[in-house]
């Protein structure tokens, strides 16, 4: 089999014609990870399953699926370091919630992967467990945090993975790797079980191979959860019902002006060569000029700051030292924001959710870059200036608690992926799926997941 280029929805189907089997796809990951990780990095951890563990089961959603799980959420009896010093040695006693209801679905949970340190970081440049490396070019950047997740199902060392994402860290691997991954409404999927980087702004989610797969997982993990303090009691959509229906008639905006303006002008040209994809389907595309998608991700910078630095406060006063220098440099920045800045960002968080709900009202959905640009080379590059720089695009639609999802929409000149976002309203990740299928269905019509050659 071809592991790499294997879809969830497709191993669902070779595993129901008998082409081969659970343990058959678990061990093909399983050489893979022995052959690439030692070179990408992706996985802090690695779980040979039981074999009671691959026994399917017909009635379980996922059964028989390979993923893998950012080394943010706890897992029983197994390390979780959040890529920390701090953490290198804690096991939980009891699985996160959204781990627990992939096991419940059947998925066979392959090892732990890597983060930027504590989440706090978007190139998953690590010095704690060293760097996570892009698939597609081992000299350049994952993107992060989750950067092992997606480099992970990049590579075919598994087939989906969760992440995590504050700013930007499920969408901006997922853009920089070449894969689908999704951020959906902030309190749709349960955090209890996932270290905190900011209470007010941490959403979970996938990182799959297909917008298919994304549907299938998130299916899996919705959820009130009401132990979980941010987590939303509003009823879970079924992803799957109408996912293949189009966006005929739909109205569709396009993010313009100087803000968006300021990107790769090859990401630019495949933004917009996307929106012309969405016109052939029948939709209704228009330009919007949105204002305040820049003091949105600003603000959204300082409350993620902030926020950790409450979080980790006595690990900075007591032994900063075990901190990395990135990390280290922005959770004091973090703590030296003053109340009235604080105050500020939350009242800009306020406007720009409310700005967010008249937008869609007039439209179905927004497209703008995942990222500004294609992955950067590790090496020669400023964490922090990452960080503000990758951000851009992803950073406002966490402020406001909007569904995102980020998809390949073609290459750079230098092989580099490119990815397009996608922006739903508030529970509208249905509707955000149906859209990125439909695109997905027509530039991809033989279903094949494009991975790099390793």
């Amino acid at each position: 089999m071809d592991i790499a280029s294997l879809t969830l929805a497709q191993a669902q189907t070779a595993f129901a014609q008998g082409e081969f089997s659970a343990a058959d796809l678990t061990e093909a990951c399983l050489r893979q990870i022995e052959r690439l990780n030692p070179t990408i990095n992706a996985f802090l951890t690695i779980i040979r399953p039981s074999t009671a563990r691959l026994r399917r089961s017909a009635q379980d959603v996922l059964a028989g699926i390979p993923v893998a799980v950012k080394d943010l959420y706890y897992t029983a009896g197994i390390r979780t370091t959040a890529g920390s010093k701090f953490f290198a040695d804690f096991v939980p006693e009891e699985d996160a919630v959204a781990v627990r209801k992939l096991k419940e679905a059947g998925a066979i949970l392959l090892g732990k992967t890597n983060t930027h340190e504590i989440a706090l970081g978007v190139t998953n440049v690590n010095a704690a467990f060293g760097n996570c490396r892009n698939p597609w070019d081992t000299n350049r950047i994952t993107g992060g945090s989750s950067g092992g997740s997606a480099a992970a199902v990049a590579s075919g060392m598994a087939l989906a993975a969760l992440g995590t994402d504050t700013g930007g860290s499920i969408r901006i691997p997922a853009s920089l790797c070449g894969v689908v991954g999704l951020k959906p409404t902030y309190g749709r999927i349960s955090l209890r079980g996932v270290f905190p980087l900011s209470w007010n702004l941490d959403h979970a989610g996938p990182l799959t191979r297909s917008v298919r797969d994304a549907a299938l997982l998130l299916q899996v993990l919705a959820g009130y959860d009401e132990l979980d303090p941010g987590s939303a009691n509003v009823s879970v959509d079924d992803y799957l019902a109408h996912l293949d229906e189009g966006v005929a008639g739909w109205r569709v905006a396009l993010a313009i002006g100087d803000y968006i303006a300021d990107s790769d002008p090859e990401v630019l040209a495949a933004i917009r060569a996307a929106a012309e994809v969405f016109q052939s389907l029948g939709a209704h595309v228009e330009e919007v000029e949105i204002e305040w998608l820049r003091e949105a991700a600003l603000a959204n910078s300082l409350m993620t700051q902030a926020d950790g630095a409450a979080f980790h406060r006595e690990r900075l006063q007591t032994q900063p030292e075990l901190f990395g220098a990135d990390i280290r440099q922005r959770l004091e920045m973090g703590a030296a924001y003053t109340s009235s800045e604080y105050a500020l960002a939350r009242r800009k968080q306020a406007e720009a959710r409310r700005q967010a709900e008249i937008l869609f009202q007039k439209y179905d959905v927004l497209l703008l870059p995942s990222t500004p640009i294609t992955a950067p080379l590790i090496e020669g590059n400023d964490a922090l200036e990452q960080a503000r720089r990758l951000t851009r695009f992803t950073a406002p639609f966490n402020l406001t608690g909007l569904p995102a999802l980020s998809l390949p929409c073609g290459f750079s000149s230098t092989g580099m992926p490119i990815g397009l976002q996608i922006v739903g309203g508030h529970w509208q990740e249905a509707r955000l799926l149906r859209a990125a299928q439909a695109y997905e269905r027509k530039v991809r019509p033989d279903g094949k997941f494009q991975h790099p050659d390793l």
